[in-house]
């Protein structure tokens, strides 16, 4: 399936889950060995305590994994700023209210955690199925954390991935009109690998997702499914999303959200079981 990738186990008694995994994946398995040995392949999946991505060979930069219990999840979480994210705005995030997110495009999750973190009920969606199982194993981690810490819990249960499998855009046709309060959609752009912004880790993740060129096609599916609002993340001077002007724009410093209204939020907003077509 993806001839630059490969599996590995980080020690013996991790051997049979990656090998379980290769199979999943059709990927091959090269047993117990340390991604600095490799010259075969650019990319490893290096499956142990935690399910890590690394770039193979003696200057390659550190390991990319789903990491939503410390760093900077941790500290987002705590120090982020809460409901006066420009995320949190987007969303339409406010004093009882919180509304039902799908992550269409969920990539590491990091935004999706921010959001469960604020309050929403969030289903990730993702495609690639590599990805897939970084997000599999990082909530998996997330999951046993909260077990012991209860400021985790409450997010953990929030916060979960569709299992269809299915492809954003199929996905969101397949759901009944105006159904989903918000719709969230953060596509790959392509990424200038000399620019400092860009981490070398993060360069490698962008390597074996690539650029989404079909990205186009997920608005309007987006905002059928949607029944408040399709949100769009952009880097502040890329062009609209399928070339269409949103309702408004909320700009940073870097990025923006481009909001793409059908209903207006009521003043406390529906709660998180509820669905707004059947107010």
């Amino acid at each position: 399936m993806i001839e630059s990738l490969a599996v590995t186990a980080a020690s013996e008694s991790w051997a049979v889950s990656a090998q379980t995994l290769a199979t999943e994946l059709s990927l091959p398995y090269l047993g117990v060995v340390s991604a600095v040995a490799v010259d075969d392949y650019p990319q490893l999946l290096e499956v142990g305590e935690t399910l890590k991505l690394c770039t193979t060979g003696r200057k390659a930069p550190g390991p990319v994994w789903v990491d939503f219990v410390g760093g900077a999840a941790s500290h987002r979480r705590k120090f982020g700023g809460g409901k006066g994210q420009q995320i949190a705005k987007a969303i339409g995030i406010r004093s009882g209210s919180y509304p039902r997110v799908v992550d269409a495009t969920a990539g590491l999750g990091r935004d999706a955690f921010v959001l469960a973190s604020l309050g929403c009920e969030v289903l990730m969606l993702e495609r690639n199925p590599v990805v897939r199982a970084l997000l599999d194993d990082g909530l998996r981690r997330l999951r046993e954390a909260a077990e012991a810490d209860p400021e985790l819990a409450p997010i953990a249960a929030r916060l979960s991935l569709d299992e269809s499998r299915l492809p954003a855009a199929e996905w969101l046709r397949q759901q009944p009109p105006e159904s989903i309060p918000v719709v969230y959609l953060d596509p790959m752009f392509p990424q200038r690998e000399k620019s400092a912004k860009v981490k070398k880790e993060m360069v490698a993740f962008h390597r074996l997702v690539g650029a989404d060129e079909d990205a186009d096609g997920l608005l309007d599916p987006a905002y059928a499914a949607c029944y408040y609002r399709t949100v769009v993340k952009r880097p502040r001077l890329a062009p609209f999303l399928a070339g269409r002007k949103p309702s408004l724009s909320l700009e940073g410093k870097s990025g923006r959200f481009d909001i793409y209204t059908r209903h207006g939020m009521s003043r406390h907003g529906p709660s998180r079981n509820e669905s707004p077509a059947n107010q």
